[in-house]
C-alpha cells in the first residue's frame, strides 16, 4: 500500500484510462509529473471493463495501469467500479431498474441505473468489490478506495416494490408498532390510519398532497438505504483490505440534499466532496464558500478532499461558460482556503465521445501545449510550496446551524409558502459574513456550540428538543444567538408546537407569533430601517426588545426584529428577511457584541478572506473575484508569488495570495 501524499496540497484527477490506447496511457503518467499530480481516482465508471459478462474478471489492463502509475509515483485511490452496471447486468436483471414516481421504470443507457434496495444489484456489487480488495490491497499504488460515486446523483429516490418491502422493514425498526408509526404520522387526518404494516407504499404519486411525515420518513429511509449499500461494501474491505482509507464523494453543492451525510461521515475515513460551479446562481463564490464551510464540519472542522470539481467549462448547464484565465488556479485556492487539504478534477483527459466529453478536463481536446494545461501547470507548482499548511485548520468563531432533516421537512407538501428555499436564510447571512472576511462554520444543531461567540439558526423549521436546548445554552454561555422566521416550528415528527410559533424557541425569543405572512419572491415589506423579503409574520414581544418594526402593511407597527437577554448572551429574532445593508448591519451589531473581528479588516466587496491556522504557525487566504487591484495589510511569505510580504499585498484583478504570516 502506498502512503497518501502528505508533504504537500495534492493534486489529482478521475481517471479513465479505458476510455484511451494504450499508447496514451505513458503520455498521461508523463504529463501528470509535469503538473505535480499525485494521486488519481481511478476505475470509477470500470464495471463493464473489469467484468465483460457474469463472474468473467479481466483484470490485466487495471494491473498494467496500476504498475505504470506506482512507477510513475502516482497514487491511486481506487474505486469499486460498483457506480454503474454493465449492460449484461441490466439486460439479465432488469428487476433491479429503479422506478420513478409515477411508476416508470428508468432504463439504462446512462448511470446510476439502479435500485437502492435491490438485493440482485448488492449480490453482483459486493462480488466484484471482492475480487478487487483481494487483489488489490497488496498493490503498491493503492492509497485509498472509493465506494461507488455520487450516491444519489440520479437513482434516489426510488418508488419499486422492493424499495416497498425494505420501507416498510425500517419504519418497524423506527416505530416498532403500528400505533407509534399513526401517532407520528397523524393518520387520524385524511382517514389514513394503518391497521397493517402491508397497506403502507412510498410517497407514490397520488391524487393530491401526500402526508408530510411519511414524505419526511421516505428521504429519511431513501437515505438510509444508500447507507446501509455503502457500509456493505465498506465491510468487503474492511475484510479483505484493512489499513486501506475509505472514501465516497459526497455532493455538498447547495442543490443536491437527497442524503444526510451527518449520518454518512462515520463511514468514511476522508471526507471528500465535489463541486461544480453554476452559473444560474446569483451568487455562484459565496456558494462555493458555502458549500466548503459544509464540508469541512462534516470533517469534525478537520481538513477534507475536493474528489471532483471543473478546470473549466462543464457540459450540462443551459449555457457551459469557460473559466476566466487564472480562474482554474482561483477556484482549486478557494476550496483550499475553507479546509481542502487535496484538490481533484473531472477529470485528467477530457473525451472524445459520451455524454460528457465537452465537461473541461485537466488535459483538454486540444492537448497539453495549452493556457488551461499550463495553469494547472502553475497550480502544481504552487502546490509544492503550500505543503506547509497541510494539516492546518479553518478558524472560525461564527456556526450557522444546518440540517439535511430540516430541509427536507421544510421542503414537504403543504407549507405556507412553496417560493421560500430552505436555505435563503442560511445562504444570505453566510453571503454577508462572508463579504466581511468574517468565516462560519455551518453545523449540524448536534454539534458542539460552545466554542462559537456567535450561533446562527436560519430556516431550522424541524428541531428536536435536545437541539434546541443546546441553542438556548449557547445564549446563556455567553454567545450572540440569532434565530430566523420559520424556525422551531415543528418536532422531529414534524408535528407543529402548539403554542405559537416559533415554537421550540419562543421562550429563549421572548415572542409568540399568531400567525404567518409570507411574501411572495418579488414582494416586500416596509421595516422602520429598510425593508423585508420573503417572509413576515404578527409577532407579540411578549419578554423581549423591539429593534425595529413593520412600517406597512397588515403588520404596521409590529416587531420585526427583536433582542432578548439571556444569561451573559443574547437572542435576536428576524421575524422577515431584510435587504443586504439592513442585514449586514445587524450582523455587525452582533459581530461587536460577540468580539468577532473580521480576517482582514476594511475588506473590499468582492475580496475573499479567510484564514488557516496550526502548530506550526497560520496562513491568511486573499482571492480576489474583482477586476480590480486592492491593496491589503499583511505581512510574511507569499507562497503564491513566493515573494516576501512586508506591510501590504497588493492583490491584482483576480489574483490569489496564501501569506504564511509573520
Amino acid at each position: 500500500m502506498r502512503a497518501w501524499p502528505t508533504k504537500t496540497l495534492s493534486l489529482g484527477g478521475d481517471y479513465n484510462p479505458e476510455q484511451w490506447p494504450r499508447a496514451v496511457w505513458d503520455d498521461d503518467v508523463t504529463l501528470m509529473q509535469r503538473a505535480n499530480i499525485s494521486f488519481v481516482s481511478l476505475g470509477i465508471f470500470s464495471w463493464s471493463w473489469l467484468e465483460p459478462a457474469k463472474g468473467e474478471y479481466e483484470f490485466e489492463w487495471l494491473d498494467t495501469i496500476m504498475d505504470k502509475l506506482h512507477a510513475g509515483g502516482i497514487a491511486v485511490d481506487l474505486a469499486t467500479a460498483t457506480a454503474t452496471p454493465p449492460p449484461w447486468l441490466s439486460a439479465a436483471h432488469p428487476e433491479i431498474l429503479p422506478v420513478d414516481v409515477l411508476g416508470h421504470t428508468l432504463w439504462p443507457g446512462s448511470r446510476q441505473s439502479w435500485c437502492p434496495t435491490s438485493p440482485v444489484f448488492r449480490d453482483y456489487a459486493l462480488a466484484l468489490t471482492r475480487q478487487l480488495a483481494a487483489r488489490y490491497h497488496e498493490h503498491p499504488a493503492l492509497a485509498m478506495w472509493h465506494v461507488s460515486n455520487e450516491y444519489a446523483c440520479h437513482n434516489l429516490p426510488c418508488y419499486c416494490d422492493e424499495c416497498a418491502r425494505h420501507f416498510r422493514s425500517w419504519l418497524r425498526r423506527r416505530y416498532e408498532s403500528l400505533e407509534r408509526l399513526n401517532d407520528a404520522w397523524g393518520t387520524a387526518f385524511w382517514s389514513q390510519r394503518y391497521t397493517a404494516w402491508e397497506q403502507i407504499l412510498p410517497t407514490r404519486h397520488s391524487t393530491t398532497f401526500n402526508n408530510p411525515t411519511q414524505v419526511l420518513d421516505y428521504k429519511r429511509f431513501s437515505s438510509d438505504a444508500l447507507l446501509d449499500f455503502m457500509r456493505a461494501e465498506r465491510a468487503v474491505l474492511d475484510e479483505l483490505s484493512p489499513g486501506v482509507p475509505v472514501t465516497t464523494n459526497f455532493m455538498t453543492l447547495d442543490h443536491f440534499r437527497h442524503l444526510d451525510y451527518n449520518a454518512w461521515t462515520p463511514t468514511v475515513d476522508v471526507v471528500s466532496t465535489d463541486h461544480y460551479i453554476v452559473d444560474a446562481l446569483e451568487h455562484p463564490r459565496s456558494e462555493l464558500a458555502f458549500s466548503g464551510d459544509v464540508t469541512r464540519a462534516l470533517a469534525g472542522g478537520a481538513p477534507w478532499m475536493l474528489m471532483e470539481h471543473s478546470t473549466s467549462a462543464v457540459n450540462w448547464q443551459p449555457t457551459n461558460h469557460a473559466k476566466a484565465p487564472g480562474q482554474t488556479i482561483r477556484d482549486a485556492l478557494a476550496h483550499v482556503a475553507r479546509g481542502a487539504d487535496a484538490i481533484a478534477w473531472f477529470q485528467w483527459r477530457q473525451s472524445r465521445a459520451g455524454s460528457e466529453k465537452f465537461h473541461s478536463a485537466v488535459v483538454p481536446h486540444a492537448g497539453p501545449e495549452t493556457a488551461r494545461f499550463r495553469e494547472v501547470e502553475q497550480l502544481g507548482r504552487i502546490a509544492g510550496r503550500l505543503g506547509e499548511l497541510v494539516g492546518s485548520r479553518v478558524e472560525a468563531r461564527v456556526a450557522i446551524l444546518h440540517d439535511y432533516q430540516a430541509i427536507w421537512a421544510s421542503e414537504g407538501p403543504c407549507l405556507p409558502s412553496s417560493e421560500l428555499d430552505a436555505l435563503e436564510a442560511a445562504r444570505t447571512i453566510h453571503r454577508l459574513l462572508h463579504d466581511r472576511g468574517v468565516t462560519a462554520d455551518v453545523v449540524h444543531p448536534g454539534a458542539d456550540l460552545s466554542s462559537y461567540a456567535v450561533v446562527v439558526v436560519p430556516q431550522l423549521y424541524l428541531v428536536t428538543d435536545e437541539h434546541a436546548d443546546a441553542v438556548s445554552a449557547a445564549a446563556s454561555a455567553g454567545a450572540q444567538v440569532l434565530v430566523t422566521y420559520f424556525s422551531g416550528i415543528s418536532d422531529e415528527h414534524d408535528h407543529v408546537r402548539l403554542g405559537g410559533y416559533p415554537g421550540a424557541f419562543r421562550d429563549l425569543l421572548g415572542v409568540r407569533v399568531e400567525e404567518f405572512f409570507p411574501l411572495g419572491p418579488v414582494e416586500t415589506v416596509a421595516l422602520t430601517d429598510g425593508t423585508g423579503g420573503w417572509w413576515s409574520e404578527d409577532v407579540q414581544a411578549t419578554d423581549a426588545t423591539v429593534v425595529e418594526s413593520y412600517a406597512a402593511g397588515p403588520l404596521v407597527g409590529r416587531p420585526a426584529i427583536t433582542r432578548r437577554d439571556v444569561g451573559t448572551g443574547s437572542a435576536w429574532y428576524l421575524s422577515t428577511l431584510p435587504d443586504d445593508d439592513r442585514l449586514g448591519r445587524l450582523l455587525d451589531t452582533l459581530l461587536a457584541a460577540a468580539g468577532v473581528e473580521p480576517t482582514v479588516a476594511g475588506l473590499p466587496v468582492g475580496v475573499e478572506a479567510t484564514r488557516r491556522r496550526g502548530d506550526d504557525g497560520s496562513w491568511l487566504f486573499l482571492l480576489n473575484h474583482t477586476d480590480l487591484t486592492h491593496s491589503l495589510a499583511a505581512s510574511g511569505h507569499d507562497l503564491v508569488a513566493d515573494t516576501a510580504v512586508a506591510g501590504s499585498v497588493e492583490l491584482a484583478p483576480g489574483a490569489v495570495a496564501v501569506i504564511r504570516e509573520t
